[in-house]
């Protein structure tokens, strides 16, 4: 998991360790395992939302885990082109590296620690597929998507893509020196990620040595989510367990406590986490595959939309290859 990191933790900002005497501590209200599916040309995914124990998870549509998965020559898929209306894709890869193509111009490699966000707004075609080493030679993919949601005075935004690469996002310690937090968006007790978001959010990805503790601020108006990546350990108010796969759904407060056991079982050794929670939205929610609205009208104008070629059109030298079976 070679995400990007530090050599000395201990020269990072710190984040600010909340006041118990004046912050209230969440505490985690549900615990939700991720399932596995196939997406896309048939890549496997862990998703944790939306499943059958959490439909919702507003403002956030979906939270997949692609992998970790390691691919022999030929073998990686990918995502070939589709449209997407009415909300934003954000893409973190861990290991391995992904080619982005979009119908307006956007596009490039995701490598190792980057993130690719790609608001669809109004309509997009886009792909995601491995690069052509991990394809020819094979190798170690790991990465997330993570669907933002767009309110309905922004679902029809003009398109754009955001390329921020590893050394890019924002990085800091827990108080004690035990975590690196890695700021992807958003604010985190006072530090600012690179992601620039239209619905209010914040996203990171925290490595916690074992038996460190990272304890956080969080915005009181958000949600808050703790995914595990890798490792084991505690989230909450509550010291409630939890392990890799598992999202712990957090309730009203205004601080974060994850906490690692002793021994992990992990390939860095830390435990790995994903801290997510935005403002909710409270809007009607019609999805249709690709497609988030508010309305169902509104997902047959999407329909009607993408087949006559509103949402743009895949680019002549991609059309080609596809008719060659590339």
């Amino acid at each position: 998991m070679p995400a990007i990191t530090v050599e000395n933790i201990l020269v990072l900002p710190r984040l600010p360790r909340p006041d118990a005497a004046v912050t209230r501590e969440r505490s985690v209200t549900r615990l939700v395992t991720a399932h596995s599916q196939r997406e896309g040309a048939g890549f496997e995914v862990r998703r944790p939302f939306p499943s059958m124990d959490l439909r919702t998870a507003d403002p956030f549509i979906l939270l997949d885990e692609m992998g970790p998965v390691t691919y022999e020559p030929h073998e990686a898929k990918g995502a070939p082109w589709h449209p997407h209306r009415g909300f934003e894709t954000v893409t973190y890869v861990l290991d391995g590296s992904m080619v982005h193509h979009d119908s307006h111009g956007g596009g490039g490699v995701i490598a190792e620690g980057d993130t690719q966000w790609m608001t669809a707004g109004s309509g997009i075609l886009h792909d995601e597929l491995p690069a052509e080493d991990l394809v020819v030679h094979g190798g170690i993919m790991h990465g997330f998507q993570l669907w933002v949601n767009l309110p309905r005075d922004k679902k029809m935004a003009a398109p754009r893509y955001q390329d921020l690469k590893s050394g890019e996002l924002t990085l800091v310690s827990s108080h004690d020196g035990g975590a690196l937090v890695r700021i992807i968006a958003g604010d985190i007790g006072g530090f600012a990620g690179p992601g620039s978001t239209y619905t209010p959010i914040a996203y990171a990805h925290a490595s916690i040595a074992p038996g460190g503790q990272l304890e956080t601020p969080w915005p009181q108006e958000f949600s808050a989510m703790v995914y595990v990546v890798s490792g084991s350990g505690t989230v909450g108010a509550d010291r409630r367990p939890v392990t890799s796969g598992q999202l712990a759904v957090l309730g009203h407060g205004d601080s974060i406590t994850v906490g690692a056991d002793a021994k992990q079982d992990s390939r860095t050794g830390d435990m790995e986490v994903l801290l997510l929670g935005g403002q909710p939205i409270r809007e009607p929610v019609v999805q249709y595959g690709p497609f988030v609205m508010n309305t169902r009208q509104e997902i047959i104008e999407a329909i009607e939309d993408y087949q006559a070629g509103r949402m743009g059109r895949i680019p002549a030298e991609h059309l080609v290859g596809q008719r060659l079976g590339e």
